[in-house]
């Protein structure tokens, strides 16, 4: 009788990957505190439900940040990624409402700084190739 045992799928982290992870990590911590500044009644702003889906989703993704740079695990990645761009995804109706022009600008700021890390932590760490004529 045999016994299978399976291990995460691990890589090791790339420099892009590292970065991508940073940025992911600054963002998770920009999140956390979100619930700590709620919309005072009467004034157009996020609901107490997105407030604390942010905070929920930065804690998620301090400790995927903290896997996926300790372990290179795939899974930590996917979870992060899906965390952050669900985050980013809450930002998006500021882009639709009538708010000052710097906070949409924070909005977009936020939404791109998004993307870029996502893409970082999914780059591979490519060698160009050499093209012989």
């Amino acid at each position: 009788m045999s016994t299978m045992t399976t291990t995460p799928h691990t890589t090791s982290v790339s420099r892009r990957q590292k970065v991508g992870l940073a940025l992911a990590g600054l963002i998770s911590l920009g999140s956390i505190p979100s619930v700590l500044s709620p919309t005072p009644d009467g004034q157009v702003g996020p609901p107490s439900v997105v407030l604390w889906a942010d905070t929920v989703l930065g804690v998620v993704g301090i400790v995927a940040v903290i896997i996926a740079w300790r372990h290179g695990s795939r899974g930590a990645l996917r979870v992060l990624a899906g965390a952050l761009i669900i985050a980013a995804l809450t930002t998006l109706p500021a882009f639709f409402v009538d708010i000052p022009i710097g906070i949409k600008a924070l909005a977009a700021a936020s939404v791109l700084l998004t993307v870029a890390a996502v893409v970082l932590m999914f780059s591979s760490s490519r060698r160009p190739s050499t093209v012989t004529d």
